[in-house]
């Protein structure tokens, strides 16, 4: 939920109901980052998290995609997005949870508790030093959390992928990925998760900052699809034009990410969905517009009623 959606006020509401918000430090500088801890400590006294990209890539010349598309080649640029001084803040006053989306942080750092992103088993198994690996099915919204973007992946569903990594490490697991209600928290709960993460869900909160043409989408019962053309990393989001006629964007992340920026602010401010990124699961239709800790408390009562209902049904 980095670039907008996610806000300190968003991230307190989820802890105040008994969540465990969390604050997007991505395309945040440092100094923005430290700016959105205080606020969100300031809202609530609850643990909290955060989640940094962790990506390692080569620069990429984007030129010629500029000039094929009609935009600035200037504006493209290589990032690792102020990595090394979010780090070195979280370290000097960190939150409950870091979880690291993109890759695995070498050395792991000294924190007090350390989550990281995987998409497969390989990643899982690589990564099994950390104390909870969040496990990220093809269904979620947004960047696919990859640690090495390519074309000859393997997706893999959520309840498959956690079953997968479940049967090959003992470190605690939290599902993502096409979770929009109680029932399915409940379902990656009963599948060995020890706890279920949601993005899309909350996107219609009045807590959140997803524009209004954005939500509008989000309520409709469009379809989603994978796309690097936005950002150069492929990233799940509700079908629109810029998506259609460039369905062989090159793989070139961050530098597609800023050549595209201007581009996306615009269309945003204008409330023209055709031209930014709609990042979204694949159930977002599913979302409520609900206050935060209201959500929280729904999904809650939902699991929990899901979960007596398939007890039910095995005692029969």
């Amino acid at each position: 939920m980095s670039g907008g959606p996610t806000t300190p006020a968003l991230a307190a509401a989820v802890s105040d109901a008994g969540g465990l918000g969390f604050l997007a430090a991505g395309y945040r500088t440092a100094d923005q980052l430290r700016q959105d801890l205080a606020e969100t400590r300031r809202l609530t006294d609850q643990p909290f998290g955060v989640n940094v990209f962790a990506h390692r890539s080569a620069p990429v010349d984007v030129s010629a995609t500029a000039e094929a598309w009609g935009l600035d080649a200037a504006a493209a640029r290589w990032s690792d997005d102020d990595y090394a001084a979010k780090l070195a803040l979280l370290s000097e006053d960190p939150p409950a949870v870091v979880s690291f989306t993109f890759g695995l942080p070498d050395p792991l750092p000294d924190l007090p508790e350390v989550w990281v992103t995987v998409t497969t088993v390989e990643e899982a198994r690589r990564a099994e030093h950390a104390d909870a690996l969040v496990v990220q099915g093809y269904e979620a919204g947004g960047h696919r959390a990859t640690w090495v973007d390519r074309d000859d992946r393997e997706d893999v569903g959520t309840l498959a992928l956690l079953a997968l990594v479940r049967a090959a490490t003992d470190v605690p697991l939290v599902a993502t990925g096409g979770i929009a209600d109680g029932a399915g928290i409940a379902a990656v709960l009963a599948a060995g998760a020890s706890a279920a993460m949601l993005g899309t869900a909350f996107l219609l909160c009045p807590e959140a900052a997803t524009v209004p043409s954005h939500r509008e989408r989000i309520r409709a019962e469009g379809s989603t699809g994978l796309t690097r053309a936005f950002s150069g990393r492929l990233a799940r989001g509700i079908d629109n034009a810029w998506q259609r006629e460039h369905p062989d964007a090159p793989l070139a992340y961050p530098e597609i990410h800023y050549l595209t920026a201007a581009m996306r602010a615009e269309a945003r401010a204008a409330g023209d969905p055709e031209r930014f990124n709609l990042w979204a699961g694949q159930a977002h239709s599913l979302a409520r517009e609900l206050p935060a800790g209201e959500l929280v408390t729904l999904l809650l009562e939902e699991a929990r009623e899901a979960l007596e209902l398939a007890r039910h049904r095995l005692d029969r």
